[in-house]
């Protein structure tokens, strides 16, 4: 199970809205293999489920996770940070051991 704080429900629900479907949009999280540390996290748009993924509802929106991803990010949780002039989504993940000096790519 993945969990999402306030503040990043509140960005995804403006990110996700979508006027011109009558099907809502969901967010996609994914592990990809890349970057120094091996793993890196990625969130996309989807509109469907694939037939294994795990789904999650949450305020207006679902989250899709593959099973082969959903073995890195069970348990993590996604974060809206805003920092000065920068601002992104965080995961804070109990399963990393590292992360690569840039923060791009982590490691289990």
């Amino acid at each position: 199970m993945i969990s999402i704080t306030d503040q990043a429900i509140e960005k995804l629900q403006v990110l996700l809205k979508d006027e011109t479907s009558m099907t809502p949009r969901a967010l996609r999280v994914l592990v990809k293999t890349t970057g120094c540390s091996g793993l890196a996290y990625n969130l996309e748009y989807a509109y469907y489920a694939n037939g294994e993924d795990h789904i999650q509802q949450f305020d207006g929106f679902r989250v899709f996770v593959d099973p082969k991803s959903y073995v890195y990010v069970e348990g993590c949780e996604i974060d809206y940070k805003y920092e000065g002039l920068n601002e992104g989504f965080e995961f804070y993940n109990p399963k990393e051991k590292a992360r690569c000096g840039c923060g791009e790519s982590f490691t289990i």
